[in-house]
């Protein structure tokens, strides 16, 4: 989908506030939600391309106006709303009103730092053969898809160079609308800045990892 967290390219925004020797955290409540997001993420109840379209689907004037785990927060809080593991009312309390709902896992404080060391690979096996090679010329579709998707408005009808074929990984616009992983092999696919941004980039490039779905020969 085209929304606000794909800002890839666009100006207008004003300066970014970078912070000398950044803190990872700005407040104890920040620490709680990532620690929220990773344990539910954990359960089973979701996958991470669910998890990263609930926090797309923020409204605009909403997500622009959030800080980084607010973000989180608002998919977290969605997310649990539409699979009817809280109310409304249970997250503006805080407080229980149904029974807990049964759950595939529980992340136990002990297992953190192992379960978090093992991440979530998502390079998959498969019969198929890639249909690009390193050298191929290529061009990223011009489509405006309506759900989730890794594919940046930026590069979309522009043309590139398959730089490297990571295999087959698990594919994000099927996987986050449950229609099950749908491998498909990836690319890193290089791209001529100043052709994308113009001449003031010139001789620059950009560098995307792209699904096939998303490639045309050029």
């Amino acid at each position: 989908m085209n929304g606000p967290h794909d800002l890839g390219g666009a100006d207008g925004f004003g300066p970014l506030p970078l912070e000398d020797n950044e803190p990872l955290f700005h407040g104890e409540w920040e620490k709680r939600v990532l620690a929220l997001t990773l344990a539910m993420g954990a359960t089973g109840a979701w996958n991470l391309d669910m998890s990263r379209h609930a926090r797309e689907r923020t409204p605009p004037a909403q997500y622009l106006s959030s800080s980084y785990y607010q973000i989180w927060f608002e998919g977290l809080t969605r997310l649990m709303r539409e699979r009817g593991l809280a109310t409304p009312e249970e997250l503006a309390t805080g407080k229980a009103s149904q029974p807990p709902a049964q759950l595939k896992r529980v992340l136990k404080a002990d297992d953190v730092a192992r379960v978090l060391a093992a991440g979530g690979p998502c390079d998959r096996e498969t019969s198929t053969r890639p249909v690009y090679a390193v050298g191929d010329i290529v061009r990223a579709a011009l489509v405006n898809p309506k759900g989730h998707t890794r594919l940046p408005r930026y590069v979309r009808g522009h043309t590139g160079v398959i730089e490297r074929v990571h295999g087959c990984h698990v594919f994000p616009d099927a996987n986050a609308h449950g229609e099950g992983e749908q491998p498909q092999w990836l690319y890193g696919v290089s791209f001529d800045a100043g052709a994308i941004f113009g001449p003031g980039r010139a001789g620059d490039t950009i560098h995307v990892d792209m699904w096939e779905p998303y490639l045309e020969r050029a």
